[in-house]
């Protein structure tokens, strides 16, 4: 694929922002390529759970015909609290369905509703439904030669090579695969469809979640005629007479010079993966702890280098400067080791979090986002920072631990190669992961007092109807609670990670990015996890990274068009 020298708009990052971007503007006129540093295009949308957060779509006002733009606006300043944007909410909330109609009448991307409640329903403008949709499954031989390009799914949260999602059919059938003829007949045709994928194409053809979003996008613009041009490397932005004109990129066939009349739009999925730059950032770095994180190693933060080199200062004012996710390591048999972001597990009942002294320190079955926020304050006095998750063999078969999956599949490599812990007693199991035993015993005993009754005095776990969303509603009375009883007893270690980050570049509503004196630096925007989040440091429901990235990436789009949305 021949890159072209010269262009109207060159887009930097095949992600959601990235794409959403190249689409929008090549629809209204623009001529439009993107380059993507890696082999694959999809960035970390491909990952992730394919979920946007976009109040009053007209998905989500069949579900809840009287949510309103307003309402959602209060729970977003409820949410970011001092660090809330009235203009940038707005133009977010003013935008975000439009951008849903625009992409589901003219392009292949696609939404279903989902169940989702907001993570924090009970807050001033919260809800409990019809604010969070998700991309439709798809099946991608409809990229046709351009399928071995799509980044694959996070091999983690596959089951060889399969994809599930916590909105999918698949988890429920799957977990009473044991207990229901009905689901064991869905199991076994699930998996023999997906053997024959593996023999005929090598990977999974049915996607779902971001890969499902990921692969939309890139069909949409390849129907567009947009290129995509992986292994493409951008060193160094190109200014002339002040004006950003292009940018230096590094090919397989060396450094070429591209060229862009209309403007560079930067998306290329933020810092999380700059090492030095995180450890500045992350508190439970600057305290000597360990950070894992499931997103691309990609993510390098090579717009924030850029842009600093001209003056642009990046964004970390932001009470937390990244969107966390509790992330366990597994080691794999061929030597290698992938990250685990946990998304289900935590909300089961019979499932807990204890600190590194053995003591639980949260509700469970809130959103990762907030455990993974208690878990940096549980750690404080201590240069580590992690947390077990605890439960016992009825726990484990019923729901599986991690990467760990449920009965009937054995656990018994895991144990040995350390990724889970095991004991015959609590005291054997207290041994095992170094906290004091009459500590954890404690914590067990207080714990399953009331869980016996479904109750969780300590942290109100069930409570709301997010916590209930994720775990298991035919555990009565409370689909959260269940108690810790059956030996052998299990834990597994879980450490800090992320989902992208926060901080980043700053831009006015239009994606133009702003120097520290509030004047544009022409001919250069910013869009997905390079630009600073309007959410405030904040995560208060599921698709609030996606939701915004496609809205700003719309707009964005739209603006270099000419197309002028009167959003300042």
């Amino acid at each position: 694929m021949n890159i072209k020298k010269e262009c109207d708009l060159l887009v930097i990052g095949s992600g959601a922002g990235g794409l959403s971007t190249a689409i929008t503007a090549k629809h209204n006129g623009l001529d439009v390529q993107v380059i993507e540093k890696a082999d694959v295009y999809g960035g970390t949308t491909a990952f992730a759970g394919g979920v946007l957060w976009i109040p009053c779509n007209h998905h989500g006002l069949k579900q809840n015909p009287n949510d309103t733009l307003e309402a959602a606006e209060e729970y977003m300043r409820t949410e970011a609290g001092e660090a809330f944007d009235q203009k940038s909410a707005r133009a977010f909330l003013d935008k975000g369905a439009e951008m849903v109609d625009f992409f589901e009448q003219n392009t292949s991307v696609q939404f279903i509703p989902t169940l989702y409640p907001d993570y924090h329903p009970t807050y001033s403008g919260g809800v409990d439904i019809g604010r969070s949709i998700l991309a439709k499954p798809f099946n991608i031989t409809e990229l046709g030669k351009e399928m071995k390009r799509l980044r694959p799914p996070l091999r983690t949260i596959t089951f060889i090579g399969m994809m599930f999602n916590s909105s999918n059919a698949d988890l429920k059938h799957f977990f009473k695969a044991t207990k229901s003829i009905t689901s064991f007949i869905y199991v076994c045709k699930r998996l023999a469809n997906h053997m024959v994928e593996l023999i005929r194409y090598g990977r999974a053809i049915n996607v779902t979640s971001g890969n499902a979003l990921a692969a939309r996008l890139a069909k949409s613009s390849f129907d567009l005629n947009i290129p995509i041009h992986t292994s493409t490397a951008v060193e160094k932005l190109l200014i002339e007479e002040g004006k950003v004109v292009g940018v230096l990129a590094k090919t397989a066939e060396g450094t070429v010079e591209l060229k862009a009349r209309k403007g560079v739009v930067l998306a290329a999925g933020g810092f999380a993966q700059e090492i030095e730059r995180i450890k500045k950032v992350y508190p439970h770095l600057q305290r000597g702890g360990e950070h894992h994180s499931p997103v691309p190693v990609d993510n390098t933060g090579d717009s924030m280098r850029m842009v600093e080199e001209i003056g642009v200062e990046i964004s970390s004012d932001y009470k937390e400067p990244a969107a966390w996710m509790p992330t366990s390591v597994v080691p794999f048999s061929d030597g290698t080791k992938g990250m685990f972001p946990h998304l289900l597990d935590r909300y089961k009942p019979g499932v807990i979090g204890i600190s590194p002294k053995g003591e639980r320190f949260c509700n469970e079955s809130e959103s990762y986002h907030d455990v993974g926020t208690s878990m940096t304050n549980a750690c404080a006095d201590s240069t580590e920072t992690y947390m077990w998750l605890v439960c016992d063999s009825t726990c484990l078969g019923k729901y599986g631990l991690g990467y760990v999956k449920p009965a009937p599949l054995p656990y018994g490599s895991f144990v040995k190669n350390g990724y889970l812990k095991k004991g015959s007693s609590l005291e054997a199991l207290a041994s095992e992961i170094g906290v004091d035993t009459d500590t954890l015993k404690s914590t067990i005993d207080t714990y399953n007092k009331d869980a016996v009754n479904g109750q969780d005095p300590m942290f109100n776990r069930g409570a709301t109807s997010f916590n209930r969303y994720l775990a298991d509603p035919d555990n009565q009375p409370n689909p959260c609670v269940a108690p810790i009883l059956k030996a052998p007893f299990f834990a597994l270690k879980v450490y800090m990670g992320d989902l992208g980050t926060f901080s980043g570049i700053p831009t006015d509503n239009y994606g133009a990015v702003l120097r520290p004196d509030g004047t544009k630096v022409e001919g250069l925007f910013a869009v997905g996890n390079d630009r600073h989040s309007v959410m405030g440091g904040t995560y208060p429901a599921a698709g609030i990274t996606l939701g915004p990235i496609m809205t700003a990436g719309y707009v964005t789009g739209r603006h270099l068009a000419g197309i002028d949305d009167h959003l300042e």
